[in-house]
This record gives C-alpha cells, structure tokens and sequence, in this order.
C-alpha cells in the first residue's frame, strides 16, 4: 500500500520541541543532556505512536524515543503528542540503518521492533528490521545485558527472525511465543500497537520474542 504523503508533516516536525532535529550531536550525551540519566528505550518504527505513548504514560522513570523514517507517519503520532505532551517521551525522524551514527555503545537500554515491515521476498530478507545486518547495528548500542521485544503477526518473519537471534553471537534468545495472547506469562502487561489490535480482532495470533545481549 502506497503511504500517503501529508505535505504539513515535515514542516511540523522540524517546528515541534517533542522532535529530536540533530541526533547526531547527542552522540554519547543522551543521558545526560535528554533523558536525565532515565534508562533510554527506543521503538524503531513506530508507527502512529500508540504502543510507546502508552509505554511513556505508565513508567515516568524510563525516557523513551520513537523513532518512524516516515515523515507523514510521524507527523499523526506527533499531532497526538501536542494534544496530550509526555515529559519522558521524544520522536525521531530518522532511519534504523544509521542507529549506530547516533548512539555510543551502550547507550540504549532497550530496542522495541512492532509489526515491522515483512519484505517477504528472499532478495529483500537484509532489509527486515530483525536480519542479522539489523542485530549487528543494534547490538552496537544496546547495553550489556540490555533487550530487544519483537512482535509480528507474520510466522514466516517471526520463524526467520527466531533463526536470525539464535544464529547471533552477541544475542541470547530468552522468551517467545506463536500466540502472545494466550500466553499467559509473556502476555502480563503487554501494551498492544495499532496493527495488533486489527490482526487480534481478526483472529491472528500475535507471536513475540524476548532477547538479550549477552
């Protein structure tokens, strides 16, 4: 489906003081210059911002970053924002692949992956937000025994995704499961996005996984 481009959206988020506008120069500094030394977790791919708003509102002591490539998309996440500002919450515009030209080592806490795009073709499968190309670059910023959650109502991405953490050197696989709704541990204070509240409602069963750098 072709995203539809909302001319107002880049305009507005290089205006608005909950967008993050040179990341760059925050390299090594988020902590102390953004989040007040708040342990920092970061959605990539946000979407709409429903899942990390919600995360934002519940846990005040941890910063959180949206991160969305898409301007258009960004721009309905941050309309929600200026309606309803949260102190521990910012967004970036800005793309996955270049990750590690923001953060030093160590400077995430946690990565959430939600619904990322499948790229279902086998010449595309380096361009899925859980390859090993994407874990190599996460893997560069996430903290010793920091996290990545990912979920997906796609098996296919979800089974290669499960290969994709075993098969890394620096990543544990901790926890999964094909149907995060009926399981009762992993399902205990799960915040659902946008897309799983249309795939539940559709009887998808919604698979999830827990790993940790090591």
């Amino acid at each position: 489906m072709r995203l539809r481009n909302i001319p107002a959206a880049e305009p507005a988020i290089e205006k608005s003081p909950y967008c993050i506008k040179d990341p760059n120069s925050l390299k090594g500094q988020w902590k102390m210059s953004i989040s007040n030394n708040k342990p920092i977790y970061i959605e990539v791919g946000m979407g709409k911002g429903q899942f990390i708003t919600t995360l934002a509102k519940q846990n005040p002591n941890i910063y959180y970053l949206g991160m969305e490539q898409y301007s258009s998309v960004l721009y309905r996440a941050l309309q929600k924002m200026e309606e309803d500002p949260i102190e521990n919450l910012s967004f970036l515009c800005y793309p996955a692949e270049e990750l590690p030209e923001i953060f030093e080592p160590g400077e995430i806490d946690k990565i959430y992956l939600n619904f990322s795009d499948p790229w279902p073709k086998d010449r595309h499968a380096k361009r899925r937000l859980t390859s090993s190309r994407f874990l190599d670059r996460y893997a560069k910023i996430i903290k010793s025994e920091g996290y990545i959650e990912f979920k997906t109502d796609n098996i296919d991405l979800f089974k290669f995704s499960l290969e994709e953490i075993k098969a890394h050197s620096e990543f544990d696989l901790i926890e999964h499961t094909f149907d995060l709704h009926h399981n009762e541990k992993m399902n205990v204070g799960n915040v659902l996005t946008e897309y799983e509240e249309k795939f539940s409602a559709k009887g998808n069963p919604i698979c999830k996984l827990i790993a940790k750098k090591n």
